[in-house]
């Protein structure tokens, strides 16, 4: 399919606090359900301010938690995700095309039918309870964010880590909500054996454009006063400048750094826009509703970081691109990384302390005998 049928996908008109502005027929499905501009036209004069979409819980009955990545340009080795599908609603975001292998649509589906595993604490503890696992360190949020808005009612992702804390299971954790502060009681107990380490993803500092781009995500300023509270926590923390959108938010790479570093980031990493599949139609879409005065550059300037094409799925250069665009935002980040004392790194996660749960869920006498020393 090219880069401009497009045409033939399923629109929803406006979407109140939503990313998609589409509903893409899933890739698998050989049908596809078209809507005459008439309709929209209709639509959008009865809702001129758009509609509202309601997030649907869909249960995930996964059988087991931790995930093996098998990825020369990642450098975890296992995730574990809580949740498929994402209420952030970025639509850049990467993770997107994932929902079309359960039937669904990398649009708005993917924004309001999440796919929750209320599960997992129980499998994470039997998987760590497994003689064949020696606690290698776990990425947190490796797909989809473990700390969306549904987390906050439904506490999966905290769950998760009460079981790592008990077991001193070492955890890496990308986010860029707030609500990870909620969970200090853990991550410091989990800091005590250098088991954790906090990254914290931000794309740009303007609110409106953080708004319109990733809308139910907290807001840049909390995730920079995240940093600071983790910071004040002793909780190794790293700002994700990613994704780096060329002629969008590159230029905020010195301002996000030196910010992110005012507030106690130790650590910076970066990655360039990866457009996969179906994403291509979401963003150019949302780019013409949202910025259409650069729209065109944009694109063109994506492109240029491609060898022509939207996204390049070669390891290695879908992270940081080619070209001389690719060549000077990864010149201008390690300046300003270098520049700030961000490129040093946040240290390694400690595996030395882990210890296998205890059957009853709480560490009875016998797990004295895992303590160092014994």
């Amino acid at each position: 399919m090219s880069d401009r049928e497009y045409v033939d996908w399923l629109p929803q008109g406006r979407v109140r606090g939503r990313g998609a502005g589409l509903n893409p027929g899933n890739r698998f499905d050989g049908i596809r359900l078209h809507v005459l501009g008439d309709h929209l036209d209709e639509q959008l004069r009865e809702q001129p301010h758009g509609t509202q979409a309601r997030t649907e819980i869909l249960e995930d009955r996964t059988r087991s938690i931790i995930n093996r990545v098998d990825s020369p340009d990642l450098a975890m080795s296992w995730t574990i995700n809580p949740y498929r599908g994402c209420e952030h609603g970025c639509i850049y975001c990467y993770a997107r095309p994932g929902h079309e292998y359960l039937g669904l649509s990398s649009g708005l589906d993917f924004e309001t039918k999440i796919h929750a595993k209320r599960n997992a604490p129980e499998l994470l503890r039997k998987e760590l309870a497994s003689p064949k696992w020696r606690g290698d360190p776990i990425a947190m949020s490796g797909v989809t964010d473990c700390y969306q808005p549904l987390e906050r009612r439904l506490t999966i992702t905290r769950q998760c880590l009460a079981v790592m804390a008990e077991c001193r299971q070492p955890v890496g954790i990308v986010t860029k909500n707030r609500l990870v502060t909620r969970d200090l009681d853990l991550l410091a107990e989990l800091n005590c054996h250098r088991a954790v380490k906090v990254a914290i993803s931000i794309t740009t500092l303007d609110a409106r454009l953080a708004a319109a781009m990733e809308p139910r995500a907290s807001r840049p300023e909390d995730r920079l006063r995240t940093i600071a509270e983790l910071h004040e926590a002793g909780i190794p923390v790293t700002v994700m400048v990613a994704p780096v959108i060329p002629g969008l938010t590159d230029v905020e790479v010195p301002a996000i750094l030196e910010a992110a570093a005012e507030a106690g980031a130790c650590s910076a990493g970066w990655v360039l826009l990866r457009l996969p599949h179906q994403i291509k139609a979401l963003f150019l879409d949302w780019l013409a509703r949202e910025v259409p005065d650069r729209a065109e550059r944009v694109e063109s300037l994506i492109r240029q970081t491609h060898g022509g094409e939207l996204y390049e799925s070669g390891f290695g250069v879908r992270q940081r691109g080619r070209g001389p665009w690719a060549e000077q935002i990864a010149r201008t980040f390690d300046v300003f990384s270098r520049r700030h004392r961000l490129d040093g790194g946040s240290g390694s996660l400690s595996s030395e302390d882990f210890r296998r749960p205890s059957p009853d869920r709480q560490m009875g006498q016998m797990g004295l005998f895992d303590a160092p020393g014994f």
